[in-house]
C-alpha cells in the first residue's frame, strides 16, 4: 500500500471544480380545508427566510483577473547516467549493454516546464506565489487572464515559509484584496482559484478544516487547512474567504495517490506578507531564534510536571551556548509564555519566536518544578527550526527496563554526562515508545547516572506517570511513561 504524502506539487501546484449556486426553499405548511373546522385566530407568523448556497460568481468576476498562471522552464542534464533506466541496478547483466548503447550520445541540456499559479498583490505587477513553483527555475512566464504573457524575475524566494515574490514589467493590473489570516474560523467558506493540471483560473471552494495546522516537513509555517479541491498546478493560487480576501496561499495536499483527497494546506497570508515585505525591502527573510527543541505536553506529562492541564511547549533539549541556555532556560521547561503572550500548544511558539527581531530581548515564562519562572532571552538569528516528535516502538523492574551506565567512551561519543544505556525495554517502557540503544539521561528533570539512582527516583516518585528524558541518536525527547 502507498503511504500517505505531503505532495508541495513540485513545479506544478493544485486544482480546483467551481460549485453552482442553488436555493433551497424554506417549508411552508399546506392550507386549510374550506371544509375544516376554522381554527382559533392566531397573529400571523413571519415565514422562514429561504435558505441558498454561498454564491462565489461575484468573487470570481472581481478577482479571479488578479490570479495568473505561471510556467517555469528548467534545464535537466540528459545521456547515460544509471538514472534512464529506472530500478536497474549496476549488477543487472544488461545495464553495461545499455550503458554501451546509450554512450554514443553525449549528455546534454534539456529544457523541461512545470505549471504553478500566482496572484498580483500591487497594479505595478508584484506578484505573490510559492517558493517551490520557481525553485531551480531558468526561466519564469507570468500569463494573464486578458491571455498576455511576461517574463518574470524572481524578487526574491523563502523556502523556509515556502513564498516566493515575482515582477513583471506591467501596470495598472487587477490586484487581489488582502485579508487577515488571524481571523480565520474553522467552518468558514473558502475559495481556491488556480491552475490545476495548466487548466487556467479554476475555481473550487470549501471549507476551512483548521488552522495553525503543523506539518512534518520542517517548517514553521501555522497551515490553513481546507477542504477545497487543490491539485498540482494549484500551488502558489490564492484562497480567498467569502469577502473576496486573501487568506492564504495554497501550497500543500495530503495524498496518498498524489491528487487531490479531502486535505489541503494554504500558508497563512499574515506570514506570506510578512515575509514579502522582508524580501522586497532587504531581500532576505530574517527571523527570531531562541536554541530549543521542543514537544508537545499531552496529558500524561502535564501530570508529570504538575501541570493542570496540557499546555505550552515542553524544552526537550537545549542548544549548547544558545540564546536559551544563556538565559538558563533548562530541557525539562514547558515554556508558557513569551513576552506575554500564551503558549497553547507547541506549535504557537515557533512562528511567535521566528517573528522576533534577532538581537532583541524577549520575556519567557517557563514551568520548572512545579513553579512559574520568569527568563531574559536574549533573540539569535535563526538558523533552523525544529520540533522534537516522539517515536513509538520496543525486563525489568517497575518501568520494564533493563539498562547499565555508560562507559566513558561511550558518553563522549553520545556526548552526554552520565546516563543509563538501554539493553531491553518491556512492560510500560515498551509501550510508551523506549527502544534498546536509547540513552536515559533524566526521570522528571532529575539527571540519572546510576542504576540505583533511577530506582530510586521512580520509588520516591509517587506518580502514577513519570517524564524521562531519553537521547536516542542525536535527538533529546521526553517520553512520558504510564506506571499503571
Amino acid at each position: 500500500m502507498r503511504q500517505k504524502v505531503l505532495v508541495r506539487g513540485l513545479v506544478a501546484a493544485g486544482i480546483v471544480a467551481a460549485l453552482a449556486a442553488g436555493g433551497i426553499k424554506a417549508y411552508e405548511p399546506f392550507a386549510t380545508s374550506a371544509h375544516a373546522a376554522a381554527p382559533a385566530p392566531v397573529a400571523a407568523a413571519a415565514p422562514l427566510p429561504t435558505q441558498t448556497l454561498p454564491d462565489f460568481a461575484a468573487l470570481v468576476d472581481r478577482y479571479g483577473p488578479a490570479v495568473v498562471n505561471i510556467s517555469v522552464t528548467h534545464n535537466v542534464k540528459t545521456g547515460f547516467n544509471g538514472q534512464q533506466f529506472p530500478g536497474m541496478s549496476k549488477n543487472d547483466p544488461f545495464y553495461e549493454f545499455f550503458k554501451q548503447f546509450q554512450g554514443a550520445e553525449p549528455p546534454s541540456d534539456v529544457p523541461v516546464r512545470g505549471l504553478g499559479s500566482g496572484f498580483i498583490i500591487r497594479p505595478d505587477g508584484t506578484i505573490l506565489t510559492n517558493a517551490h513553483v520557481v525553485a531551480d527555475a531558468q526561466e519564469v512566464t507570468v500569463k494573464l487572464t486578458d491571455r498576455r504573457e511576461f517574463k518574470a524575475k524572481v524578487i526574491g524566494s523563502d523556502p523556509q515559509s515556502d513564498v516566493a515574490v515575482l515582477k513583471i514589467d506591467a501596470g495598472n493590473l487587477p490586484t487581489v484584496k488582502m485579508g487577515d489570516s488571524n481571523a480565520v474560523r474553522v467552518g468558514e467558506w473558502v475559495v481556491a482559484i488556480g491552475s490545476p493540471y495548466g487548466f487556467e483560473n479554476t475555481v473550487t471552494s470549501g471549507i476551512v478544516s483548521a488552522t495553525s495546522r503543523s506539518l512534518p516537513d520542517g517548517t514553521y509555517v501555522p497551515f490553513i487547512q481546507t477542504d477545497a479541491a487543490v491539485n498540482p498546478g494549484n500551488s502558489g493560487g490564492p484562497l480567498f474567504n467569502m469577502k473576496g480576501e486573501v487568506i492564504g496561499i495554497n501550497s500543500q495536499i495530503y495524498s496518498r495517490s498524489g491528487g487531490y483527497q479531502g486535505l489541503s494546506f494554504a500558508v497563512p497570508i499574515n506570514v506570506a506578507s510578512n515575509v514579502e515585505d522582508q524580501l522586497v525591502r532587504t531581500g532576505k527573510v530574517s527571523r527570531g531564534r531562541i536554541g530549543v527543541t521542543i514537544q508537545e505536553v499531552n496529558q500524561s506529562l502535564a501530570k508529570s510536571f504538575g501541570l493542570k492541564e496540557p499546555t505550552g511547549a515542553l524544552v526537550s533539549s537545549v542548544e549548547k551556548d544558545g540564546p536559551a541556555a544563556k538565559a538558563g532556560v533548562e530541557p525539562g521547561d514547558v515554556i508558557l509564555k513569551v513576552n506575554g503572550k500564551q503558549i497553547s500548544r507547541s506549535n504557537d511558539l515557533p512562528l511567535l519566536v521566528a517573528n522576533l527581531k534577532p538581537d532583541s530581548t524577549a520575556q519567557v515564562e517557563v514551568w520548572r518544578k512545579g513553579a512559574a519562572k520568569e527568563l531574559t532571552v536574549k533573540v539569535a538569528e535563526m538558523k533552523a527550526a525544529k520540533t522534537a516528535e516522539a517515536k513509538t516502538d520496543k525486563p525489568h523492574g517497575q518501568l520494564g527496563l533493563a539498562v547499565r551506565p555508560l562507559n566513558p567512551d561511550e558518553q563522549k561519543e553520545a556526548g552526554v554526562h552520565g546516563g543509563l544505556l538501554v539493553e531491553d525495554a518491556s512492560g510500560p517502557a515498551a509501550k510508551a515508545g523506549i527502544e534498546a540503544g536509547d540513552i536515559i539521561l533524566a526521570l522528571n528533570g532529575t539527571p540519572v547516572k546510576s542504576v540505583g539512582e533511577l530506582r530510586s527516583l521512580v520509588e520516591r516518585s509517587g506518580k502514577q506517570t513519570i517524564a524521562l528524558l531519553v537521547q536516542r541518536e542525536d535527538t533529546k525527547i521526553f517520553v512520558p511513561i504510564d506506571l499503571g
